[in-house]
């Protein structure tokens, strides 16, 4: 079995040569390679590599951070729409639930766009917290989130 770094390497140099719409495509490109990966560890090696399926012209497909970005800052209006569960809050708090893997990349774009309204965010695997600047914020920003996620 091919090392991680190996593996990862392999994964991200196919990523960026083609189109991969699906875990199994990728895995079969890699077995084609001589890299066999159980699907728990080619999920692992996507979220390390913080890659996520995106929108776009063909189709939801794989997509390196770098290519989610705009001048360093990743689309919230890309990533809504494939990674959004659910959100849910309390108080000042938002609770916003993503596909897995998409955690990091939705709070790293909440952060990127500057409302006012929020104070910051905290990223697990699958989970957003928001922090807001007062219950207001949180009904306005978790209206926004909902707009956005839905405008596919």
């Amino acid at each position: 079995m091919a090392n991680k770094h190996e593996r990862q390497g392999a994964v991200l140099g196919l990523i960026r040569s083609r189109a991969i719409g699906s875990q199994e495509e990728l895995k079969q490109l890699l077995a084609d390679r001589g890299l066999h990966v159980t699907q728990a560890t080619l999920s692992r090696d996507l979220r390390d590599l913080g890659v996520v399926r995106a929108p776009t012209d063909e189709g939801a497909r794989y997509v390196l951070p770098e290519n989610l970005v705009e001048g360093g800052k990743p689309h919230l209006e890309n990533l809504l729409p494939q990674l959004f569960a659910r959100i849910d809050g309390v108080s000042e708090l938002l609770v916003l639930h993503t596909l897995p893997s998409g955690a990091p990349p939705v709070s790293e774009a909440i952060d990127s766009q500057g409302w006012p309204e929020v104070l910051g965010t905290l990223a697990g695997e699958n989970t957003v917290l928001i922090v807001c600047r007062s219950l207001e914020a949180r009904v306005a920003v978790a209206s926004r989130i909902v707009e956005l996620a839905r405008s596919e």
